[in-house]
Formats: C-alpha cells, structure tokens, sequence
C-alpha cells in the first residue's frame, strides 16, 4: 500500500531535520555567529577603526578616494583604497547598529563560509570525517579572526574554489557566471589573486588531462574563463593597475615588521601547527593521494602560510576543499550522488541567529581603552592640540583616524612604502637621533605611545618635553611651549 502523497509531504521537513549535514552545517553556521557576535575579541585590531572611518569618507563624498584623506605624514600621497567595498559595507553596519552591526555582519559572513563549505564537503565526507574538517579548518581562521576585510571575502574564496572543482569533477570548464565571483573578490580585498592561482592549477590541470583530440577545445574553454575572470577582476576603482597592487604590496620589504605578514611562529602552542599535524598524520596513515598540480598548489599554499602568518585562512580553506574528495576515497567513504538539500539548514541558522542577535541588542557593545583603544589618553589631550602633528604608536593609529585626528602612521602600510616603514622601525627602536630627527623636521607637537614601548623612556628624558598624561594603555608627551 502506497504511503498517500499529503503524509509523504508533511513528513518532509522532519526528514530534512533529521538529516545529519542539516544539522552540522546550522550548528557551525550559529557556533561561528556567537563567537563574532559574544566574543568583541573580534573588534581587538586597530585597522578595523581606518576600515570605517574609509567606508565613512566615501559614503560621504560618494567617491573612493585616490590620495591619501587621513594622514598628515602623507596627505594628498597617492592610495588606492582597494577594500573599498568591504569598508562601506563596514560603515552600514556601523551606521545601522554601531559595534553591535559591525559583529553582526561578520557574523553572517564567517556563518555563511561554514555553510557554503558544508555544502561542497558533504559530496564526499561522512558527518564525522566532515566536522573534523570544519574544526580543523576554522581553527587556523581563528587566530585571525578580526573585523577586517579579509574575513568578509571568505565565503568567496570557499564559492570560487568549490565552483573550480566542481567543474573539473564534471569534466568541463566553470561557468561564465562564476567569474562573477572575481568581481566581487577583487573589490572587497587583494587575496583576489589567489583565485587566478587555483585556475591557472586547475586549467592546467584540465588541459593535461584532457583527450589529445579535446584539448583545443579545452584550452579555448578554459581561457574563455580566464579572460572573463581578469576581465571582471579589472573593474574596479583602480581599473586594471589594481591587478597588480597585490604583488607590489606583497614586495614590500618592511612587511616583516608587521605582526600579520610575520613567518609563522612555532615556538609556542599554534593552533595552525595542530591542523597541519593532523592533517598529515591522516594522509601518512590513509595513503591519501593527490594528483601533482593539485600536490604542488598546497605545497605552495604552506609556503604562503609559513612565510606570512596571515595566508593560513586561505591554505585551510582551499585544502579543505581540494583534500575532501581523496581523504573519502582513502576512508572508504561512499560518495553521494545526491546531496541533501541544505536550505533548511540555512533556515535553522536564520531563527537561532535571530535569538543571538536580540540577546546581543540587549547589550550593546560599548569600546573602552585597550591596546589599540587609548581612549582615555586621547581624551585628554585639549581639542586644539589633536589638530597639531603627532607622532603615534603603529597601533593606534587607526584609532587617531577613527577620532578624526590625522596620525603620523597608521596600518596602511601600502601607502607608507618601506623607506617611510624602516625609518619608523628605526625610531621605535629606538634611535635617539632618528627620533629627534622626525620630531623636529615633522614639527611634532605630541606623542602618543604604548606604556611598553622604548619610545617613551626617550621622550621622558628628551630635553623640551614633558609628560601630559599616562595610563596602563597609552604615555601622551607634549613639546613644552618654550622648547623649539
């Protein structure tokens, strides 16, 4: 006896529910939600502030500045504001909800990565080969969890690599519609060239594997691809010059200087070494193996990793993806030919999210002096002062701008250029001489450090200056009015 078709649709959802991807995909989704929303550790960098106070300017002006608005050391220097779309989008939600809207929105976004790559893995992964995945995954992300455009293009990356793969499983080239991805990629941050790395592996990787009578065909396919790709990666404020933005940032020597574009530190508990471990202990073990160009992207990848700290999030992600397909066939895991549906998990995140979210209003997030905050300092430095030259801890720079006050250095490192970085380095070493130097040739009226930094027992001995005022986060030293 037949089930009546009314029964079979009622029962639908609860099946759906039942669904062990659902339910990993929603509980990841509002896992990753709580800890940007609950967690303000996520707010604790000082280039979220220039972030917004950028996307404020251009809502503003209605323009994406060219030069240089916020600086004094560099006004009017050429920049290109290349996260201009990640930073309006941070100025509406600071706009819409203050510190409450800005986690919010990153939020949503690091949900809807863990959602998409759910989506992807769930071809190939069993539910428990698939959390672990998620978990190590998302724990290389975490140590650079930050309000910052890089967080806001990962669910990209995750749709761009999936969108690549799925084209080579299928034996064809990506939809056209996917080059759509770049143009969204390449104005909300430079990593966009880490999307032409994968097709250019993938392309080539197509064209050596495809039928000698086919390869025309193949090649013509797939440079279709990349040309509507680069084509799309070029519309952007800066036109095709921001292309290579990226590899000029990238050369810049001073960015050893800098935490996020530091190697990768293991002499101490790094939760990226436990991923990699794990990673290699499982394809050691499994004799899990991966075809050569796909092999020698992640070895490049590593590199990338290991060399700047801050490329961990897209080595993870990108091996998530490209390792779910062999670590089943290792396994033994039988691949789904027809995935379940994922619409309801995004609705379950959607309720739990909107319970968070009115938890979250209840408590509105209020920022106070911290390492990159020295609000209370800044606060007693006299209206009249602010608007005279500063020389400023790197840290709080963001800040500054945040306040309206027009600092000496800041976290825009690509406008600076390495001779401005090094002499800074050399003054925060510090160097007496340097230090004067800039004092007087840049007609400091005042400085704002770290209590930690070397700078200040220098200003504190430094003849025409005294201390205006001191906290556990910040020493204010001004010129006294009869010094020169």
């Amino acid at each position: 006896m037949s089930t009546p078709t009314s029964i079979r649709n009622a029962s639908q959802p609860a099946a759906l529910w039942a669904d062990p991807y659902v339910v990993i995909g929603a509980g990841a989704a509002a896992l990753l939600f709580a800890l940007c929303v609950f967690d303000v550790r996520l707010l604790n960098d000082g280039d979220t502030y220039w972030h917004l106070a950028a996307g404020d300017w251009m809502l503003r002006h209605a323009e994406v500045p060219h030069a240089d608005p916020f600086s004094f050391s560099r006004s009017g220097a050429p920049w290109q504001a290349h996260e201009w779309l990640a930073e309006i989008m941070m100025a509406l939600s600071f706009a819409w909800g203050g510190w409450n809207g800005v986690v919010t929105f990153y939020g949503f976004s690091l949900a809807a990565t863990a959602l998409l790559l759910v989506s992807a893995l769930r071809r190939f992964l069993s539910p428990t080969s698939l959390t672990v995945t998620l978990v190590l995954a998302f724990s290389c992300i975490a140590p650079n969890l930050l309000a910052r455009p890089h967080i806001l293009v990962l669910p990209v990356i995750v749709a761009w690599t999936a969108a690549l793969l799925r084209a080579r499983d299928e034996g064809r080239a990506p939809s056209l519609w996917a080059a759509i991805l770049m143009l969204l990629w390449a104005n909300l941050h430079g990593s966009f060239v880490f999307g032409f790395l994968l097709l250019a592996c993938f392309g080539l990787e197509a064209l050596v594997e495809s039928p000698a009578d086919h390869r025309i065909r193949t090649l013509r396919q797939w440079a279709l691809f990349a040309a509507a790709s680069v084509a799309m990666a070029a519309i952007t404020p800066q036109g095709p010059a921001g292309l290579v933005f990226p590899f000029k940032l990238m050369a810049m020597t001073s960015l050893r200087g800098v935490d996020e574009w530091r190697a990768m530190d293991f002499s101490s508990f790094n939760l990226f070494e436990v991923a990699l471990a794990a990673t290699l202990f499982v394809c050691f073990t499994r004799g899990v193996t991966i075809p050569p160009l796909r092999a020698l992207l992640l070895v490049f990848l590593l590199h990338m990793a290991l060399q700047h700290n801050r490329h961990a999030i897209v080595t993870a992600l990108v091996a998530a993806l490209i390792l779910a397909e062999p670590l089943a066939r290792a396994l033994g895991q039988t691949r789904s030919t027809a995935a379940p549906p994922m619409a309801n998990a995004w609705l379950g995140f959607a309720a739990i999210a909107l319970v968070m979210i009115t938890v979250r209003t209840s408590d509105p997030i209020v920022r106070t002096d911290g390492a990159t905050t020295p609000a209370t300092a800044l606060d007693h430095v006299p209206g009249a002062l602010r608007t005279q030259n500063v020389l400023n801890e790197y840290d709080f720079g963001g800040y500054l701008i945040f306040r309206g006050v027009k600092p000496y250095i800041d976290g825009r490192t690509d406008l600076y250029g390495d001779a401005f970085m090094d002499r800074y380095f050399q003054i925060t070493r510090p160097d007496r001489g340097a230090l004067e130097q800039t004092l007087r040739n840049a007609h400091v009226a005042w400085t704002i450090f770290s209590p930690a930094s070397p700078v200040v027992d220098l200003m504190d001995s430094e003849a025409g200056w005294k201390r205006l005022y001191a906290d556990r986060f910040a020493v204010i030293h001004v010129r006294v009015p009869s010094a020169p």
